[in-house]
């Protein structure tokens, strides 16, 4: 039985089939042609059309900011000034309080800047506090810039692990007091999908007089996520960041939405063009204007200006819909898998007890996850992610105890490289009922017929599985080479005119 069908009203059955790359088709290890169902959108979405098509519209008036001379400049700086605005509506900000700004191609760029930045500001609190269940993303750079980093556990155990346990951060809170700079967590995990209660944890930090640093970049394009979700400034953020390749606008950069108070009377962690007043030979005058002063030198406008269009689409069609829509037919996953025998799901599955968003991992009992997420691909063009995620530390403490029964030390990473990993499929705002049903269909067929695909691939040393008689390398499916060969034939430019 497949989950129930979900049911959308005219606009939001439009804009849910608005997106790159539904179509895609690719020929499979059975010989048949079929359509991909992309279940990979916790490592990157696809391109809403709509909002993509508002960056290729302002192509024909491209040029810099940081110049209102002529007109296509004026154009670029009132478009890019409108995305920053998108973001600050988006999650209910304060724009006299709080700035948005751009910085790289995710949320790491925006992290390590504000861990340097946060440790540079109150050297004196050496500690920083972050939960287990994180990317690497929001977890390395604080190792690396902000002191000593103390994990914080979750409730429960192993693999039905939950959210931040609040009563362990309390109390390490009081045991590291007047040392903890800020608290790092995300919104939602990149593995599981289980949230984290961000507010509750801003109120507990707060009272010590620490930070909330969150990353919500698994949280926006699911739920929606305000600043403070009573108003209260005591359970506000004190910085939130995001990607946008992750909110169906690839190729846009990351994002911040900090409290003004922490980056003014500090230097800014990059300097160049743009973020200065004057320049002289023995010094320069840094802009006080936000978010001019974080964002030195060419902004990326196109990126900056599509997650902007995808941000107002989405505030009009509602996130709490989105939401509803989504939880509906996670529901209907989680309990197809659960159905299935041999199937374990990682973290607390009941969804009353411990929120999640539309992100679900798994493995299937004596089955390597690579070699599930091969058989997928190959014979049911079903595109999920295998691994640990970028996420080792928490992806460890969920496979705990299978590896011990196993006999394999979690520690020891040549020991469990195989077995290190799991299954993830992951939903967006174009996910259809079709997609959840191949991915079932074909985990139904890899459980009844175990030793015939098996006996069709092998492992490489990294524990990769190849099929061994179909191969379909890259340059086949998208030559860049050849398509640009194409393009300018139809200039009648060729190769031996270049």
């Amino acid at each position: 039985m497949s989950p129930d069908p979900v049911h959308y009203h005219q606009p939001f059955d439009s804009l849910h089939r608005d997106f790159f790359g539904l179509d895609t088709h690719y020929h499979l290890a059975d010989g048949r042609i079929a359509r991909r169902h992309y279940l990979d959108s916790a490592a990157s979405t696809l391109a809403l059309g709509c909002a993509r098509h508002v960056a290729d519209e302002l192509l024909d008036h491209y040029a810099n900011t940081h110049s209102d001379l002529h007109f296509s400049a004026r154009i670029a700086n009132h478009a890019y000034d409108w995305a920053h605005g998108q973001v600050l509506k988006f999650v209910r900000a304060d724009a006299e309080r709080y700035s948005a700004f751009f910085a790289g191609s995710g949320c790491t760029a925006t992290l390590n800047r504000l861990a340097r930045g946060l440790a540079t500001r109150r050297p004196e609190r050496d500690v920083v506090l972050v939960s287990l269940l994180e990317h690497h993303a929001n977890d390395l750079p604080h190792r690396k810039h902000a002191g000593q980093v103390i994990h914080i556990p979750l409730v429960g155990a192993a693999p039905a692990l939950g959210a931040v346990d609040l009563t362990a951060l309390e109390r390490l809170l009081e045991q590291y007091r007047d040392r903890v700079n800020y608290v790092a967590v995300s919104a939602a995990s990149n593995v599981t999908g289980i949230v984290n209660p961000v507010h509750d944890i801003a109120a507990l930090a707060h009272a010590h007089n620490a930070w909330v640093v969150v990353d919500a970049s698994q949280y926006l394009a699911h739920a929606p996520l305000a600043i403070s979700d009573t108003g209260a400034q005591e359970r506000e953020l004190d910085a939130l960041v995001f990607s946008g390749h992750k909110l169906y606008a690839p190729g846009s950069p990351g994002v911040a939405v900090a409290r003004r108070a922490l980056f003014e009377d500090s230097e800014p962690d990059e300097v160049g063009g743009g973020m200065v007043d004057d320049v002289s030979l023995t010094g320069y005058q840094i802009t006080a204007r936000f978010p001019d002063r974080e964002e030195a030198g060419t902004p990326n406008i196109l990126g900056a200006v599509q997650l902007g269009a995808v941000l107002n689409v989405l505030q009009r069609l509602g996130m709490a819909q989105v939401h509803t829509a989504e939880q509906q037919r996670l529901r209907g996953l989680l309990a197809e898998l659960a159905a299935l025998p041999g199937v374990r799901i990682y973290g607390d599955p009941d969804l009353d007890r411990t929120p999640r968003l539309g992100t679900v991992a798994f493995n299937l009992d004596g089955w390597e996850h690579g070699l599930v997420a091969a058989v997928l691909n190959d014979y049911f063009n079903v595109a999920v992610r295998n691994g640990c995620f970028c996420a080792h530390p928490y992806v460890r403490e969920l496979l705990k105890p299978e590896l011990w029964a196993l006999d394999l030390d979690p520690d020891d990473a040549m020991a469990i490289q195989r077995w290190q990993g799991m299954v993830r499929a992951s939903l967006g705002l174009y996910t259809m009922d079709e997609d959840i049903e191949a991915l079932l269909a074909g985990l139904r067929d890899l459980l009844a017929r175990p030793d015939h695909y098996r006996a069709l691939y092998q492992a490489d040393a990294d524990g990769n599985f190849h099929h061994r008689t179909f191969h379909a390398p890259a340059t086949t499916l998208f030559d860049p080479d050849a398509l640009l060969e194409r393009a300018l034939a139809r200039l009648n430019v060729t190769a031996d005119m270049l």
